[in-house]
């Protein structure tokens, strides 16, 4: 039995260029710095799994890494399951967002020391993932996503490159008539074969709202409506009540965390698609809970934004459809939420999808990508060590 030895927490800041105003948090001109986390995890047989959180790589995320992290000095780091389930309980007055880097390190350090992907060890379903372009939201400056025509202009291009589908992060400013809008001119612009999602991110401001969006997408033909108004997908008694009102299936519980607690979401009709976050939802192990739990009773479940771990987590999962390429919009073709930091050629770009329409799942052993480490300890700006 091998033991944990040493875990390695690196923080690290890259400049972020050319990719236009209002992505989620942050605010963007030319260059704008964004920092993020590694995590290393060795053990007294000298292997080590890494991995560096995409999305999920927030100052919260790391601080509660570094909390966790001493827990699992000296444990055997096979033990996957066994260690999720003593953080989810040591941190249950907490999110648990941490458990997600710490799992996903584990699962690389397994596929190293058996030479596999964790594709293999999760027993992969496929190969090559079917991708949807998931744009960043509308700007008032000028550039990217900054008119309706330019949402439709953009849908085009995507479905050209042979997308099978897209979602519309619109202006997040509360209009409806906005909203509607930017459905309505991608929806005459690729016609009926290209699978449409759109997602309000919790801005429309009252319930009413929401129906009148809904009610649109049920005209429109959309495949699914996602956080629509400001109880930030919250209530399961709220949805349910909404889905009274409308027909387009709802993929909501982007904002709940926990496995119970999503469980009793689902339970309660809060939603008609699990939305599940391998980075903020226990990582590889809690990922795979969630979505055997949902194809046990019949429903789909999207995983929330890309990376490598998502990937093999997709690869494994039956009830899902598609990979989140987010975000992405017309004024370039990398994605503002992956860090630079792989030495392998790994991306998740418009650029990165094949003719098909779909991803590749690595194949290499554990997460299968090459991190270019002179890079990351050369953006280096904090590092805490555990042995």
């Amino acid at each position: 039995m091998s033991k944990i030895s040493r875990i390695v927490v690196q923080a690290y800041t890259y400049q972020l260029r050319d990719v236009g105003p209002t992505i989620w948090t942050y605010s963007l001109g030319a260059e704008t710095s964004v920092s993020k986390f590694m995590v290393s995890i060795e053990s007294d047989d000298g292997l080590t799994g890494s991995y560096a959180p995409h999305y999920g790589a927030t100052e919260h995320a790391m601080a509660q890494v570094c909390d966790m992290a001493p827990l699992l000095i000296g444990r055997d780091p096979s033990q996957r399951e066994r260690i999720f389930e003593l953080l989810k309980i040591q941190f249950r007055h907490f999110d648990k967002v941490g458990i997600a880097a710490l799992d996903t390190a584990l699962w690389d350090l397994a596929g190293k020391k058996y030479g596999a992907s964790i594709s293999q060890l999760l027993g992969g379903y496929r190969e090559r993932l079917p991708a949807y372009a998931s744009t960043t939201p509308g700007q008032q400056t000028p550039g990217g996503l900054d008119s309706i025509e330019k949402y439709a202009d953009f849908a085009e291009e995507c479905q050209e490159r042979g997308l099978p589908a897209y979602k519309i992060h619109g202006f997040f400013d509360g209009s409806v008539s906005n909203e509607i809008g930017i459905m309505t001119a991608v929806r005459d612009r690729v016609g009926s074969s290209m699978k449409l999602m759109t997602d309000p991110a919790s801005s429309l401001g009252s319930f009413m709202d929401a129906v009148e969006v809904g009610r649109a997408c049920d005209d429109l033909g959309f495949f699914w409506y996602e956080d629509p108004y400001r109880d930030a997908s919250s209530s399961a008694a709220a949805h349910q009540r909404l889905r009274e009102f409308i027909r387009t299936p709802m993929l909501i519980a982007e904002h709940i965390r926990g496995f119970e607690q999503k469980a009793d979401f689902v339970l309660a009709r809060g939603t008609d698609i699990m939305h599940v976050d391998p980075e903020l939802d226990g990582g590889i192990t809690g990922t795979m809970k969630l979505a055997h739990f949902c194809d046990a009773i019949g429903m789909e479940v999207q995983l929330h934004t890309a990376g490598p771990m998502h990937r093999h987590c997709m690869s494994a999962i039956p009830n899902t459809l598609f990979y989140e390429l987010g975000l992405v919009n017309p004024d370039t073709s990398q994605n503002c939420l992956q860090p630079p930091i792989y030495a392998d050629g790994y991306g998740d770009g418009l650029d990165d999808v094949g003719a098909d329409g779909c991803v590749a799942v690595p194949t290499g052993p554990g997460l299968g990508v090459q991190y270019d480490w002179d890079k990351i300890n050369a953006w280096e700006t904090a590092r805490r060590t555990f042995e």
